[in-house]
């Protein structure tokens, strides 16, 4: 741990994307506000999570546009000409942020241990967090907290849902069903589900549990034909608000579901962050590491099948962090396991709806 000093009074995190693992990050930027209260804090963020962190109070964010290649790094280090930070959270070890970091200038510049570092992030960087073994994401981050004297254990987010999302949600909702929101994609279309199975487990929501159940994902042409064929596919009916919200605005409506079911994708940590359980479906990545950290119980988790099928390998014989992202993967998981996680959900807050009215 680094020695702790009162004087760090401003603060710069680097992490451009994705939208997953910037939803990791609040937490950290809520214990720096919680326990340095007046901490300046400075965010260089990607253009499109930066629709997702606007509405997150207190943050002075620095758009980086990959898009625009060398001129982003130079937009972004005229912005930052004439800022000195008493530390940068160096908190992405992609060869981009690693080169993006040059133009920060920070007395202390922390980044990632070299078990979990790439494209040579530690001659970027004076300090590492510690090395763990086998560290799930959300506690990675929360790694830098800890490494500044910041005192936590489990995280908190505390996203707040703006008056415009509230209201895009409640034009959706159904408020006498319970509601259950698939975001069918991930950013990488190996790590999807099938239309078949998405389309049978949406028709034993509707069938055993009267539920509205609700397609949610962005305009990508991907996203909008899964949407539709998983609508044709179906015996009941489906609402489609595919490529039809903003992030500001998912974020509402995520907030009034019973239940998400998701590969791992950013609306699937949303989802967890808003406190909304999330049926994770994970093959080609390990949720012990990047699933929906407070639903990590209702995962359906093929990874070590994988792993012996695909590679014919042990997961503790992988490097932490190992996708396997091969054709047939995803269709390890079965859509009677899904619908019995499904089951315990709706058990589940049952239950606590029982005790509430007791």
């Amino acid at each position: 741990m680094l020695e702790f000093t009162p004087s760090y009074k401003k603060i710069c995190i680097l992490r451009l994307s994705a939208i997953g693992d910037v939803t990791h990050v609040i937490p950290v930027v809520r214990a720096m506000q919680k326990q340095w209260p007046g901490v300046e804090i400075t965010w260089v963020c990607g253009k499109f999570e930066y629709k997702l962190l606007n509405i997150i109070e207190g943050i002075n964010f620095i758009i980086f546009d990959k898009k625009k290649g060398i001129k982003a790094y130079r937009e972004l280090w005229n912005a930052l000409k004439s800022d000195h930070f008493d530390v940068l959270l160096h908190m992405q070890v992609a060869a981009r942020a690693n080169i993006a970091s040059l133009g920060i200038k920070a007395d202390i510049k922390l980044g990632w241990d070299k078990s979990r570092s790439r494209d040579f992030h530690q001659l970027f960087i004076n300090h590492s967090v510690a090395r763990e073994n086998q560290q799930h994401q959300v506690q990675g981050f929360l790694s830098f907290a800890r490494e500044l004297g910041l005192q936590l254990d489990e995280p908190s987010w505390e996203i707040p849902v703006t008056e415009k999302a509230r209201k895009f949600a409640e034009q959706y909702i159904d408020k006498d069903k319970k509601v259950l929101i698939i975001s069918a994609c991930s950013s990488h279309k190996l790590r999807n589900w099938s239309v078949s199975k998405y389309a049978e487990l949406a028709d034993y929501a509707v069938e055993h549990y009267s539920m509205q159940v609700i397609l949610s994902g962005g305009p990508a042409d991907i996203e909008v034909e899964m949407a539709n064929e998983i609508l044709a596919s179906m015996r009941t009916s489906a609402l489609n608000l595919v490529g039809k919200d903003t992030l500001e605005q998912l974020v509402g409506l995520l907030s009034k579901a019973t239940v998400v079911v998701s590969p791992d994708s950013g609306p699937a940590h949303i989802a967890n962050a808003m406190c909304v359980p999330v049926i994770g479906l994970y093959a080609c990545t390990w949720s012990k590491r990047s699933g929906p950290y407070n639903s990590l119980e209702y995962c359906v988790d093929k990874f070590e099948t994988a792993a012996k099928q695909y590679l014919n390998k042990s997961v503790n014989d992988l490097r932490w962090g190992t996708k396997i992202e091969k054709p047939g993967v995803m269709e390890l998981i079965e859509v009677d396991e899904v619908c019995r996680q499904l089951d315990r959900v709706i058990k589940h807050s049952s239950d606590k709806t029982s005790v509430i009215k007791e």
